[in-house]
C-alpha cells in the first residue's frame, strides 16, 4: 500500500480509504462483529485511513476494530452541527464514542458554497479551537458542490477537503466535472489535503469500476480516495485494484454479484420529510408513497435517518 502525505497536515494516508458509511444502519447493518471484521481486515491490507461521519453510526464498528491495534491509524468524521455548542457535542461523541483521545480528520459535514460555511462559521471555530488544544490535528470539509471547494480552497484555517469527484460527475450540484477538477487542483495548490468520494458515482460507474477508480486515483492532486465497502471481497478487490493489480477472479465475481438500491417500504405514508434531506433531488411525493428515480440517487442513505417510520434504507 502506498501513503502520502495528507496536504499541509502531518498525517500520512493510505491511498485507499475505506468508507464505513455501507457498513452500517443507513446501509448494511451489519453485526458489531461483522463490521469490526470487515474494518480490521481492511487494516490487516494496510489501509491505515478510515472515513465516518456522526450520522453513520459507525463509531461501534470502528471502536471494536481499533481495539488492541498498535499501528497508527487515521479517522476522519464529520458533523452537521453548526453551533460552538453542538459542534462540542459532536466532537466529545466521537472522542467517547471512538474511544479516541484525538480525531485525526473533523470535517463539517455537506457543506454547499461560501454561504454555507459562514453558516457553519462558529462550529468551524470551535473545530480551529479544538485542534489548537491537540484535540484534532486537522478541519475541513465535505461537499459535492464545486462553489464550496472554491470557497475552501480560500480559507487559510481549512486542512483537509473531502470533494465529490468521478470520471462523470455524477452527483455534482453546481457544474461539470471539469469545473469540479479545477477547483479541486487549485485547491491541492493551495495546500489543502484532498481525499475524493463517489470514485463510483454512488453505484452508478459500478460496471466499470476499474476504470473509474483509475480516473481519480491518477489524479496528481487527489492524495487519498474513500471508497465505501461491506465485505471481505470488497476490501480485497480494492486494495488489489489501488495497487494496481488485478484482485483473484473468484473475489472480484463475489462483488459483481452485488447491486445496491435504495428500499422504501410499502408502509411509507408519503409524508415527503425525506425529499429535504436528498442533496440529488431523488426522491419525490408520489400519491400515498415516496418514490425514488435511480439516475439520481448516489445511495448515500442520508435520507434514511429523516424518517420516522423507518421505510428507507440501501440494500
Amino acid at each position: 500500500m502506498r501513503y502520502v502525505k495528507l496536504g499541509r497536515t502531518d498525517l500520512y494516508v493510505s491511498r485507499l480509504c475505506l468508507g464505513t458509511l455501507p457498513l452500517g444502519p443507513l446501509q448494511a447493518g451489519l453485526e458489531l462483529a461483522a463490521g469490526a471484521s470487515l474494518i480490521r481486515a481492511a487494516l490487516e491490507q494496510g489501509i491505515n485511513f478510515i472515513d465516518t461521519a456522526e450520522s453513520y453510526g459507525t463509531y461501534p464498528y470502528i471502536r471494536a476494530a481499533l481495539r488492541g491495534w498498535t499501528k497508527p491509524v487515521v479517522v476522519a468524521t464529520k458533523s452537521y452541527a453548526y453551533t460552538r455548542e453542538g459542534m462540542a457535542a459532536s466532537l466529545e461523541k466521537a472522542r467517547r464514542e471512538l474511544d479516541r483521545d484525538v480525531i485525526e480528520v473533523f470535517l463539517l459535514h455537506e457543506q454547499e458554497s461560501a454561504l454555507t460555511i459562514a453558516g457553519h462559521r462558529e462550529a468551524l471555530e470551535y473545530l480551529l479551537e479544538a485542534r489548537a488544544r491537540g484535540l484534532v490535528r486537522a478541519v475541513g470539509l465535505s461537499t459535492h458542490a464545486v462553489a464550496a471547494v472554491r470557497a475552501a480552497a480560500q480559507l487559510p484555517e481549512i486542512d483537509v477537503i473531502h470533494p465529490l469527484l468521478n470520471v462523470e460527475g455524477i452527483g455534482i450540484l453546481d457544474g461539470t466535472i471539469q469545473d469540479m477538477l479545477e477547483a479541486v487542483e487549485g485547491a491541492a495548490r493551495a495546500g489543502k489535503g484532498i481525499y475524493a468520494m463517489k470514485a463510483l458515482g454512488g453505484g452508478h460507474l459500478i460496471k466499470k469500476a476499474r476504470e473509474a477508480l483509475d480516473f481519480v486515483y491518477q489524479l496528481p492532486f487527489v492524495h487519498s480516495v474513500a471508497v465505501g465497502m461491506q465485505s471481505e471481497a470488497e476490501v480485497l478487490v480494492n486494495v488489489a485494484w489501488s495497487r494496481g493489480e488485478e484482485p483473484p477472479f473468484d473475489v472480484l465475481q463475489v462483488t459483481r454479484q452485488k447491486e445496491r438500491r435504495l428500499h422504501i417500504e410499502e408502509w411509507c405514508t408519503g409524508c415527503g420529510r425525506c425529499t429535504g434531506y436528498c442533496p440529488q433531488g431523488a426522491l419525490r411525493v408520489n400519491g400515498w408513497r415516496v418514490v425514488v428515480d435511480r439516475n439520481k440517487c448516489l445511495l448515500c442513505g442520508y435520507c434514511a435517518p429523516a424518517c420516522r417510520d423507518f421505510c428507507l434504507k440501501v440494500i
